[in-house]
């Protein structure tokens, strides 16, 4: 399976990007889609998740009510809208995915088999 991404860039901050992630195919009914990012010497954290049903949204505390997680089936595609973005949101995103996962390993990076690329955002003051 072979995840691509775009959408990054670089805004100021107050600011929003949408970032974009396409899956050759998916799995199974079972498949999961989440976003993590990396900060620089920091390590990769969750940010967004969510049940290709639609089931089990879930977000970081960091990013609650600022970020949305959606996807389009018919294009096998899963979206991240960041709004409100903060210098803080400053960071490498990969989006991930895996049909396997339980609910208890959605938010965990190492769970999964598959990721993007990465896509580099940027927010400055």
């Amino acid at each position: 399976v072979r995840l691509v991404e775009s959408g990054g860039g670089s805004v100021q901050a107050g600011g929003s990007l949408r970032l974009s992630c396409t899956a050759s195919e998916r799995t199974s009914t079972n498949w999961a889609m989440g976003w993590f990012r990396q900060a620089p010497g920091k390590e990769r954290e969750f940010v967004a998740v969510m049940r290709w049903n639609g089931g089990h949204t879930r977000y970081a505390d960091s990013v609650k009510g600022r970020f949305t997680i959606s996807n389009d089936k018919a294009k096998n595609t899963v979206y991240l809208q960041m709004d409100s973005l903060k210098p803080e949101d400053t960071a490498v995103y990969y989006c991930a995915a895996d049909s396997t996962l339980i609910t208890s390993q959605l938010q965990v990076s190492s769970a999964y088999d598959y990721w993007g690329q990465g896509s580099q955002v940027t927010v400055s003051s």
